[in-house]
């Protein structure tokens, strides 16, 4: 619990103090892991989920650790969830690179033009440019990609952001054919710093894992407080978590007003999950 910063220990105060120490160290394991083992990150974070259902930050590692395993849909609903949970759409642009994911461009570019997308601050709507020229590549429309890139202030193209619109420009440019213009482009780039940018994980100290079959086995015999009732063992039947993959579920919370944009509701996954585009 102590490698938690102070906000999340705070979410995870309304439960009992095993079960949110259980679920802190599932969160610590899930953040070590995402970078060298997405999978095994996922994997945390469902177990997480199990014991926390109701709690945005475990719903958001949930969404994350979907996310960067290709689990479009899946991330999809994780992150909604946590809109309606707190309110934020700070991962807007993750949602938009999962619309393409999921093989519908259009719909990224509408999350782009939302009105929630003018609540982002300086990094998201940079990273959602990024998205939105992708998108516009998808569709074929290349001058339209790097125009999306040329409204990016250059205040917010420094460091490894700048180097990721960089990296868009040249995917863009690739896109529409122009591989000598994109070599170009990222010829005098550090290769390493590009890497770095990019995610790609770096060379740590070794990892110790935290095995999640014991978990998985100590949940049906939990005895929890009353308190914990939704948060053990069972997510709350309004938040199904674990899906099959390529369908999304109906929402239950289809009477609750959400401030999404229209191409969202009633979202239907048109096959398997898609490799991001």
């Amino acid at each position: 619990m102590g490698q938690l910063s102070r906000d999340v220990r705070g979410r995870l105060r309304g439960l009992t103090k095993e079960n949110a120490e259980r679920i802190g160290l599932h969160l610590v394991m899930a953040g070590r892991l995402l970078d060298v083992d997405p999978e095994r990150a996922y994997e945390h974070t469902q177990a997480a989920v199990r014991r926390g259902g109701r709690v945005d930050v475990v719903r958001e590692a949930a969404g994350i650790a979907a996310y960067r395993t290709g689990r479009f849909a899946e991330a999809l609903r994780e992150l909604r969830t946590v809109r309606r949970l707190n309110g934020s759409s700070e991962h807007l642009p993750l949602m938009a690179d999962a619309e393409r994911g999921l093989g519908r461009p259009e719909r990224a570019l509408a999350l782009a033009a939302s009105e929630e997308a003018r609540t982002l601050d300086a990094e998201g709507r940079t990273e959602l440019a990024i998205v939105a020229s992708g998108a516009r590549s998808d569709l074929g429309e290349h001058d339209a990609a790097l125009a999306v890139l040329d409204r990016i202030p250059a205040a917010e193209r420094r460091g490894d952001l700048g180097l990721r619109v960089l990296q868009a420009r040249a995917a863009a440019l690739e896109a529409a054919g122009r591989q000598d213009e994109a070599a170009q482009l990222l010829a005098g780039v550090d290769p390493a710093d590009l890497e770095r940018a990019s995610g790609a994980p770096q060379e740590e100290d070794d990892v110790v894992v935290y095995d999640t079959y014991d978990e998985d086995a100590v949940d049906e015999d939990l005895d929890v407080g009353a308190g914990d009732a939704d948060d053990a063992g069972r997510p709350d039947q309004s938040d199904a978590t674990v899906a099959s993959e390529g369908a999304e579920p109906v929402e239950p919370e289809q009477t609750e007003q959400e401030s999404v944009s229209a191409p969202e509701q009633g979202d239907e996954v048109d096959g398997p999950d898609a490799g991001k585009a």
